[in-house]
């Protein structure tokens, strides 16, 4: 691998400043070792090249020009194909979407190309963000760095592989149920989930609106925090953004120690269901913790059980709503049907059995009995009272403790072909840990807490909402406590693909 590849973000931020490379060649690097690994790890769905180095140049020649540019401006982006991007095709991994090109612009896509951020490309995902291991994608699987025969998790799996591949430093994601952290989890990177409404959902495809929310991606604390930063703020395009000033999320990051705080274990992410390694390496962690300063107590979160199933409601009630639009009329995959009339209605028939995969049209099924007539109340409106509960839950909690902490995901990345990666019910399962935040609007952090039998263990973090810069002030030193106790997790990785 090039040196340039296994360097952090804010590591090539200083040494573009310094002028000891420029941003054509640290591009060009990360373009090269997509090209000879993405046979392997399948992270892309479009690479732009002549985009992001026409990118590099730019801002290389305004560096050069003495002119002010942003901290992060030269280094490497790659973008979930879920984030709209005017010119450039954006499919979320859907037949139905396979050759759109955008005619607008999303408010990320704008900060990042404002900032000066090379784009690398289109990262894969399972379809429409449906899924928990890449492997609903129409355009190919995306596998883990850390073992290809394992999946490197979902729905940002693509986001997420290209970190662990060296390929990106950095990568934006989309987490509605833990789509962000539960892939940071099982390829040992960072992922975060801000507090909702604190990054512009404007230009992002919808899965379920009142649970989608952006996520920062990097390889370590502080790299996420700075993309954090760049990406958050007001945005009047968006209905449901926080008019909060932007933290300082990475000098929070870079906090020296965890004296003082106090983080509440959830009583009910740490039990049965989760494996023996996984409880091992957050146990060990936590010990880590202690040794740092924090004080370690634990909560009692009860809706938490009911989180998983008021989920699994609220989210494909809200999916079947916003899938609606795909109706092979406005934009997007037209079929019409092999026999018969013509109609409005059989041309959206086709189109839809054509466009979908299993695990979409799963979802759109599912939303669309829960609001059906003689159900709405039963299923919806339940799990609507479960939301708020779950919610007042972690309200109490807060107020006994900085932050709350579990393991991210029960298990380590799961094998291709594994019992539990065919069956939908238990990678629903899978997602027991991520969920709640989504459903409470609170930010949520995955860090990596060691190995289990060779894979990556997730530690999360969760903080009240719109304070997100107390995730980042437990994270940042306990990140640097657990290096400094030997667990340098990606450095194993790269070790190991620097020999292959």
């Amino acid at each position: 691998m090039n040196e340039l590849t296994t360097k952090s973000a804010l590591e090539l931020a200083a040494g573009l400043k310094a002028g000891e490379f420029s941003s054509v060649e640290v591009t060009q690097a990360h373009l090269d070792r997509i090209h000879a690994t993405e046979a392997d790890f399948g992270s892309f769905i479009t690479v732009t090249d002549d985009l992001a180095l026409e990118t590099a140049k730019a801002v290389d020649a305004k560096r050069s020009a003495s002119e002010d540019v942003h901290a992060l401006a030269g280094v490497p982006v790659a973008l979930k194909d879920l984030i709209v991007t005017e010119g450039v095709a954006t499919t979320a991994a859907s037949k139905m979407l396979e050759n759109w090109v955008p005619p607008y612009e999303s408010t990320v896509h704008n900060k990042v190309k404002a900032a000066g951020l090379p784009v690398l490309g289109k990262t894969n995902l399972d379809e429409f963000a449906m899924g928990s291991t890449t492997e609903h994608s129409a355009f190919g699987t995306t596998r883990n760095p850390w073992n290809l025969e394992h999946v490197p998790g979902g729905s940002s799996g693509g986001a997420a592989a290209a970190l662990a591949g060296f390929q990106a430093p950095l990568s934006v994601g989309t987490d509605t149920g833990g789509s962000v952290r539960q892939p940071a989890a099982f390829t040992g990177t960072v992922g975060v989930k801000p507090t909702y409404g604190s990054i512009s959902r404007f230009g992002i495809i919808a899965m379920a609106s009142s649970l989608d929310q952006v996520g920062p991606m990097g390889r370590s604390v502080a790299d996420a925090a700075a993309l954090h930063e760049l990406l958050a703020g007001h945005d009047p395009l968006d209905s449901t953004s926080l008019p909060d000033p932007v933290a300082g999320f990475v000098s929070a990051a870079q906090t020296s120690d965890l004296k003082g705080k106090k983080l509440g274990v959830i009583k009910q992410l740490r039990g049965e269901g989760y494996q023996d390694g996984v409880r091992d390496a957050f146990s060990a962690a936590l010990d880590v913790a202690a040794a740092a300063g924090a004080e370690i107590v634990e909560v009692d979160c009860p809706s938490i059980s009911y989180a998983l199933d008021a989920y699994y409601l609220l989210m494909p009630s809200e999916v079947s709503s916003n899938l609606a639009r795909y109706d092979g009329m406005r934009y997007g995959l037209r079929v019409e049907p092999e026999s018969g009339p013509v109609t409005a209605e059989t041309v959206m028939s086709a189109t839809r059995a054509a466009g979908f995969g299993a695990e979409v049209k799963r979802r759109i099924i599912l939303g669309t009995y829960a609001l059906s007539a003689g159900y709405y109340d039963a299923y919806y409106g339940s799990a609507q009272k479960i939301r708020t509960l779950v919610q007042n839950d972690f309200a109490k909690a807060f107020e006994s403790c900085d932050v709350l902490v579990s393991p991210t995901a029960p298990t380590t990345a799961l094998k291709f072909g594994a019992e539990a990666a065919s069956d939908p019910m238990a990678l629903y399962l899978g997602d027991v840990a991520t969920i709640p935040a989504n459903l409470a609007g609170i930010p949520g952090l995955s860090l990596p807490a060691g190995l289990s039998d060779g894979l990556p263990v997730g530690f999360q973090i969760l903080a009240p909402a719109r304070e997100d810069v107390k995730m980042y002030e437990v994270a940042g030193p306990l990140e640097a406590a657990l290096e400094a106790s030997g667990s340098r997790v990606l450095d194993t990785l790269a070790e190991g693909l620097t020999t292959k």
